[in-house]
């Protein structure tokens, strides 16, 4: 059978651009002790493969002794750089962390899915208003590519701060202070240090008396438009919480995860016990199979060799998403959809668990 070039490119587009792409790696530089950067070449792949919003993350796909791990990493360029770069920072027991801080080096070659993500900014001209970001730790990574977006594309003034535990230990601590250098009048960085005190820093966490003081005192006739909030969960539930009784709509509150705190929770002693009919669809095509209950459905579609699209599995990025079409879910958790995404019948797999005799998701209709 010989396909027409419109059936080619719908060929194209459904089979190969959504699944992982074998990227080099250009450059690798030390970050911190315990951090490095990768920038990848995109030479070999489409342009359009790789386009990105600021603030978009990819998920890099290796085996490691026979096991396939997927982990998913915050992009910290602009969209207009032409450039693709991740920072990554060893983790306790991180099994790719540790390998990419240690053994990875330039020239390796990874596999890289196309840019996904929710916690984005796209810039517009001609309001000067503030944007304002709270991160801690590695939760600097996609505020680096909204921040420098924001500062090269629009008018906004932008506001970040920013804890860890040491100068030493801070992520793109001098590319911050070049950008500080180069928009001194629009660029406000609050350096906050857990373990060491610094000169014009705070000495502490991010808690609720910070932002109460960055809100209420140091910044109180700041216009704020919209806050991005990445980090560890707790931190990111008191800044929003703290935010909210502030006045803060939570319409204009982002926020992004990058360690949960109950990652190991679940509900399924709550679930009764039975069998569910799953018909699924991944890429136009539709599959069955009987499930319990007690599993979550991510974990059920994987066992079956079916290809869906899933990075953190721990419910913190939004890769797993699909439309439930038909029948009942329970999530053990959700801090990514809204109310009207759930309204919608958007789902996150990995954190449901399903409640009645059937069931229908399309990971395509998202």
């Amino acid at each position: 059978m010989t396909l027409k070039p419109i059936q080619i490119f719908y060929f194209y587009e459904k089979f190969i651009m959504t699944h992982f792409h074998p990227l080099k790696v250009k450059e690798l530089r030390r970050l911190t002790p315990n951090a490095v950067a990768l920038n990848f070449d995109l030479d070999a792949v489409s342009g359009s493969d790789f386009l990105f919003k600021a603030g978009q993350y990819i998920t890099i796909k290796k085996e490691f002794n026979g096991k396939e791990i997927r982990r998913s990493y915050s992009i910290c360029t602009t969209p207009s750089s032409g450039e693709l770069e991740v920072g990554i920072k060893r983790m306790p027991e991180g099994t790719f962390s540790e390998f990419a801080n240690s053994e990875l080096k330039e020239g390796d070659i990874l596999e890289v899915h196309s840019p996904e993500g929710k916690f984005t900014f796209e810039p517009a001209k001609g309001d000067s208003s503030y944007i304002a970001a709270f991160a801690a730790g590695s939760g600097i990574t996609p505020i680096m590519s909204i921040m420098k977006t924001v500062l090269e594309e629009t008018d906004h003034n932008f506001l970040l701060v920013f804890g860890n535990k040491s100068i030493s230990e801070t992520m793109f601590h001098k590319e911050i202070l070049e950008l500080i250098s180069t928009y001194p009048d629009r660029l406000y960085v609050q350096f906050i240090y857990s373990r060491t005190q610094e000169e014009d820093s705070i000495f502490g966490r991010i808690e609720r008396s910070t932002v109460n003081f960055i809100i209420k005192n140091k910044f109180k006739e700041a216009n704020f438009k919209c806050f991005y909030l990445c980090g560890p969960e707790a931190m990111v539930e008191t800044i929003s919480t703290t935010l909210q009784e502030n006045g803060v709509s939570e319409d204009t509150i982002k926020t992004e995860l990058f360690t949960s705190d109950d990652d190991g929770a679940d509900i399924s002693d709550s679930i009764a016990a039975g069998k569910t009919r799953v018909k699924v669809i991944v890429d136009d095509e539709e599959s069955e199979f009987v499930m319990d209950r007690k599993q979550r459905v991510l974990d059920a579609v994987l066992a079956e060799d079916i290809d869906a699209p899933y990075s953190c599995q721990g419910g913190i990025c939004s890769s797993c998403i699909a439309r439930l079409t038909e029948g009942k879910v329970e999530m053990v958790k959700n801090q990514i959809l809204t109310d009207s995404e759930l309204d919608e019948g958007l789902i996150l797999t990995c954190q449901s668990h399903p409640l009645t005799e059937s069931i229908s998701i399309d990971y395509d209709d998202v």
